[in-house]
């Protein structure tokens, strides 16, 4: 397509005038160098990444064969590159972002392999998880010095693995508390991103790692009564869904508001696996009195969230009425009253699934009040999800549960045909 030819046209047609044809070309001209600067950063984040991998697989291929100095010497050359780059780019090049990811990414990975080369040189004893965060503490300046987003994700990830090492894969467990505080020391550079570049699309990635890694990290801190975590995702997740409802998130596109989806599908899914007795029998089997708990770590952040999420859900209904809730918002807090009722009946097992059946129901009222399918869909799917559930833990016969299948099936196609039908109506 040329613009410049087809607004000639239009201006010799008399359609448009010179001024406006004018502010055209500048707002495409601009366009187009938006594009360019993207295409750069992330052909420069690359070409970061695969001289670095290139360069580790030379020196691997020819690593037994060199003498102690050399391999040292080698071991400390991509850190002085990595180091000159950083500086040419904060003296020459501190406004090009891609310079500033690129150059920030390459000493990244040059910071890791020249610990791990010298710890391997010289026998040096230690772990995978201490060289995580000695890996990560040493290139968090990166993230500030840089403004690399780039490397603040890279961060993220390092110390989520970092998380799980420590709390979840190494024998005996311990808990990862140290992950909060390298957590936390990244969060500035988040709040920075949201408050210049709330539609730049490293904010919306971020938006999708932050909150994935807080999740993966919070059954971290269990140690004494797990099954109180249930009540703290769920409260987590009702956070993510709040947040996601907000004005500020609602105004993008569904895929990037990722609190929103995360928040929603999360409470979903745990509801679901809570659905089934397992959780319920263990929960009459426990003894759970608050002198002897108060204490412990998952109690204190179980609190924490379901306070936090409390108070969000009375902002939201201030400001929504209650008749347009889902019920996924409020999940949380029905679902803590049903744990505290667990703890001496067996009753809520039944309730937990009267939820999810209203949330579905919720859902597709929603869809269709917004004559959207995808809400829609979303409800009914929510719903087939519980029949499959009830389908494996019950004693029905083949027929009942075939005939289940049928209905909901039949329901998938009238409702979505209905919806159809009313959308085409509208638009005539």
């Amino acid at each position: 397509m040329n613009i410049s030819k087809d607004l000639k046209e239009l201006i010799d047609a008399n359609v448009i005038s010179t001024e406006i044809a004018g502010k055209i070309d500048s707002y495409y001209k601009s366009k187009e160098s938006t594009s360019t600067n993207k295409l750069f950063i992330v052909f420069g984040v690359l070409g970061a990444l695969l001289v670095g991998l290139g360069i580790i697989l030379i020196l691997a291929h020819n690593w037994d064969n060199l003498p102690k100095l050399i391999k040292t010497t080698l071991a400390f050359i991509p850190l002085l590159i990595g180091q000159l780059l950083c500086g040419f780019t904060l003296l020459k090049k501190s406004k090009n972002v891609a310079w500033r990811e690129s150059s920030a990414v390459f000493l990244f990975f040059a910071v890791g392999s020249s610990i791990s080369l010298v710890s391997q040189i010289y026998n040096i004893d230690g772990d995978i998880a201490s060289f995580t965060i000695t890996w990560m503490l040493l290139c968090l300046p990166l993230v500030y010095l840089l403004k690399s987003s780039v490397v603040s994700l890279l961060y993220i990830i390092g110390i989520t693995f970092y998380a799980g090492k420590v709390g979840y894969w190494s024998y005996p467990r311990a808990e990862s508390y140290t992950y909060w505080l390298l957590l936390l020391l990244v969060m500035p550079h988040y709040y920075l991103l949201f408050k210049n570049k709330p539609k730049s699309n490293f904010f919306i990635v971020h938006n999708w790692f932050i909150p994935l890694s807080i999740l993966y990290a919070l059954g971290t801190i269990a140690n004494n009564y797990e099954e109180i975590m249930f009540v703290a995702y769920l409260s987590l997740l009702g956070i993510y869904y709040l947040v996601g409802n907000s004005n500020f998130c609602n105004n993008q596109k569904l895929r990037n508001n990722s609190y929103l989806i995360i928040g929603s599908l999360g409470t979903i899914g745990m509801l679901l696996s809570l659905s089934f007795s397992w959780y319920w029998e263990d929960l009459l089997d426990i003894e759970f009195t608050f002198n002897t708990i108060n204490n412990f770590a998952e109690v204190i952040a179980t609190s924490v969230l379901f306070i936090t999420a409390l108070v969000l859900l009375i902002k939201q209904f201030q400001k929504k009425s209650i008749k347009q809730s889902t019920l996924i918002e409020a999940a949380f807090l029905l679902f803590t009253i049903s744990f505290f009722i667990g703890l001496k009946l067996f009753l809520p097992i039944i309730f937990i699934n009267l939820l999810i059946f209203l949330i579905g129901i919720l859902t597709i009222r929603k869809g269709e009040q917004k004559n959207h399918l995808g809400i829609l869909n979303y409800g009914l799917l929510i719903i087939t999800t519980l029949v499959v559930c009830r389908f494996f833990d019950t004693d029905l016969s083949f027929v009942l549960r075939g005939l289940l299948f049928v209905s909901v099936g039949v329901g998938f196609f009238i409702t979505n045909y209905w919806m159809l039908k009313k959308r085409n109506k509208n638009e005539k």
